[in-house]
């Protein structure tokens, strides 16, 4: 018996009702997870990413290739950490045009927004740091600052003249006004400071649009960054720098030792050492000590000399002071070659560092007092070289000269004598005049085997050494 066909239609169609059930209870589940959700992505959203640090070094010295490679090197470290601001404590009278270049580079090219911040109050940027200072993303300047004076100048100190002059001044205004133009600072102040040699402190810097603000300490800086928005094209928004942790970052000890010596007094006094430890040794052979202190001590200068704008002719000057100071050990010269010696080392001191900053010169008081230590350590070797010359010869024959001894023998006018724990075929000095057994005699000269000798007298007049 067949079954009804309606039976066989609803069995059908309970397929597509179940199906439809389960996409309902799925559409009911999805919409309450969203509005589960709700309220706590829109509280998410309303939470902020905490900056990341700051990143703050100092430096406090001339711009040479030790500065140039800890800036680089430090801004690497803040990007790494993600940082939200990189500050530059920054105080230097100048330095050299590739190690400024360096930098600048590396601030134009660096994801992490850049401040350069010339402090503390009594600092300055001047010459190369005003071009540090115009390639931050921030210009900062503490009170009783100053900064310009960026007139390029030989690797010499001396004024460029000719045509090679306006290259390299015309290169560098392009250069201050680029820097200046892509901050939204002012670009005829900056061209000034290159083409005029103008000084800004740090007020008129401000007012003259160099500057973004002027900050006393990093807690004011931080303070007035947060929400400055940097003029270069591309930026994202403001910064974001409130309430993040500061992270200081300092030279490590190879560099310190680095940039200590790459200072102009320190390199002069090493130079000088140096000169005086090989003077030495050339004069006592086999001290040893001496020719090594002074080997290590002209390399280092000759380091701290590669970074730094000297002049070979001060240099010159210096290396032949000590020629004339060795010279006068060997050659009697009645102390001219030691004079000569202090003229040349005081004219090479004077021409060896030229600039308009005293900064970056070697100071008269230390130029004075290396001088003066030279003439006292000159002074002494050369007395006792002068001595050694001088005194009585102690061995060979001629060490026998002015011993005193005893005659053997009546000299008339020959016979024996003893003499320094010997005996000695002996005449007198006088022919006319006897000498008898016993009697003390002196040595006055040796002639192979045979002495020459004279009755001996105490003489207020004789000085041991001197045949009077």
């Amino acid at each position: 018996m067949k079954r009804p066909r309606h039976k066989r239609h609803l069995r059908r169609r309970r397929g597509p009702a179940v199906a439809y059930l389960a996409i309902w209870l799925a559409g009911a589940v999805l919409s309450l997870a969203q509005v589960a959700s709700g309220p706590a992505a829109e509280a998410g959203a309303g939470e902020e990413t905490p900056p990341g640090p700051i990143v703050h070094i100092r430096v406090d010295s001339i711009i040479h290739p030790v500065s140039s490679e800890f800036i680089r090197e430090s801004l690497e470290v803040a990007e790494d950490r993600d940082a939200s601001l990189f500050v530059v404590e920054l105080s230097t009278p100048g330095g050299l045009l590739d190690s400024t270049e360096e930098i600048t580079q590396a601030i134009l090219n660096s994801d992490v927004p850049v401040a350069i911040w010339v402090g503390p109050s009594g600092a300055k940027a001047a010459s190369a740091g005003f071009f540090i200072l115009m390639a931050g993303d921030l210009a900062v300047m503490a009170p009783g600052t100053n900064t310009g004076a960026a007139h390029p100048v030989g690797g010499q100190g001396e004024n460029l003249e000719g045509d090679l002059g306006e290259k390299v001044e015309q290169d560098s205004a392009a250069n201050i006004r680029s820097l200046a133009g892509r901050n939204g600072r002012n670009v005829e102040a900056a061209e000034a400071a290159v083409l005029e040699s103008r000084s800004y402190t740090a007020d008129e810097a401000l007012e003259a649009g160099l500057i973004d603000f002027i900050a006393a300490d990093l807690d004011e800086l931080v303070g007035k960054a947060e929400g400055f928005e940097p003029a270069e094209e591309g930026e994202t928004g403001p910064l974001r720098v409130a309430g993040a942790p500061v992270d200081e970052l300092e030279m490590g000890p190879v560099q310190r030792f680095l940039a200590t010596i790459a200072h102009p007094n320190i390199a002069y006094i090493l130079m000088t050492l140096g000169g005086l430890g090989l003077y030495f040794e050339l004069s006592n052979p086999g001290a040893i000590l001496p020719g090594v202190i002074g080997g290590i001590c002209l390399i280092l200068a000759f380091f701290a000399l590669s970074v730094l704008p000297v002049r070979s002719a001060g240099i010159a000057l210096i290396l032949l002071a000590m020629i004339f100071f060795v010279a006068e050990v060997k050659v009697t010269s009645y102390g001219l070659l030691t004079v000569a010696g202090l003229v040349s080392l005081v004219l090479g001191s004077l021409m060896l560092f030229r600039s308009g900053d005293p900064a970056v010169r070697v100071g008269l008081d230390v130029i004075g007092a290396v001088v003066l230590f030279t003439v006292v350590v000159v002074g002494f070797l050369s007395t006792m070289a002068i001595r050694a010359h001088r005194s009585q010869v102690t061995t060979g024959l001629e060490g026998l000269i002015h011993e005193r001894g005893v005659a053997r023998e009546t000299l008339a006018p020959r016979g024996r004598v003893f003499v320094h724990g010997e005996i000695w075929n002996a005449r007198t000095a006088s022919a006319e005049v006897a000498i008898e057994a016993g009697t003390e005699v002196e040595v006055v000269a040796v002639d192979g085997m045979d002495l020459t000798v004279r009755p001996y007298e105490e003489r207020t007049d004789t000085v041991k050494g001197v045949q009077l």
